[in-house]
């Protein structure tokens, strides 16, 4: 199956990333070093309290977990999964 074919139009997602990311870049600050798209975003700390202090952070889902939590109706641990999955890339 292609991603046309079941009503995804690449373009279009792509001139909608590159829009939101065009917007995103306004809000950053002098402490950002990496730009939109990379697995993590990278800001940098206060130099005089740390030393080559950058913290990493990113957003991410539980993806098939969570259709499997659904699939055995064992829905207690999503939350765990999704917490220590954006804490501990």
């Amino acid at each position: 199956m292609k991603y046309s074919e079941a009503g995804v139009d690449i373009s279009r997602a792509d001139d909608a990333k590159q829009r939101i990311a065009r917007l995103a870049r306004r809000t950053f600050t002098r402490g950002v070093l990496s730009q939109i798209g990379t697995f993590g975003a990278l800001f940098e700390l206060d130099r005089k309290r740390w030393r080559e202090p950058v913290l990493v952070s990113s957003a991410d889902g539980v993806g098939t977990k969570l259709k499997i939590a659904f699939a055995l109706g064992v829905h207690s641990t999503v939350g765990m999964d999704i917490v220590n999955h954006c804490v501990n890339d």
